[in-house]
């Protein structure tokens, strides 16, 4: 049986990927809503996923306003479908 990736075994982190697997991307203020997390954790978790290249954070303005937007790469994409898959192995699901 693989192991399952430990990047993805936080909840804030899985929750993120779970998001953007969908949304392909998300801002930082919907992403912190929708996990009900803090500005600070939140922000630590996505950098941990950006170092593993998991996801690209992009900063730039819109209008006046800043803008964090959050993308899913290949990579991050290839993770998260090992990880279900390595998850519904542990569980013995089709």
């Amino acid at each position: 049986m693989n192991p399952l990736d430990p990047l993805l075994t936080s909840r804030l982190r899985l929750g993120t990927m779970s998001l953007l697997i969908k949304l392909k991307t998300a801002s930082f203020v919907y992403l912190k809503e929708e996990l009900n997390a803090t500005q600070g954790n939140l922000s630590v978790q996505l950098y941990k996923l950006r170092d593993a290249k998991y996801i690209k954070i992009e900063k730039r303005f819109k209008g006046s306003h800043p803008l964090t937007e959050i993308k899913i790469t290949a990579q991050g994409v290839h993770a998260f479908e090992e990880h279900v898959k390595n998850l519904k192995n542990y569980l013995h699901l089709p």
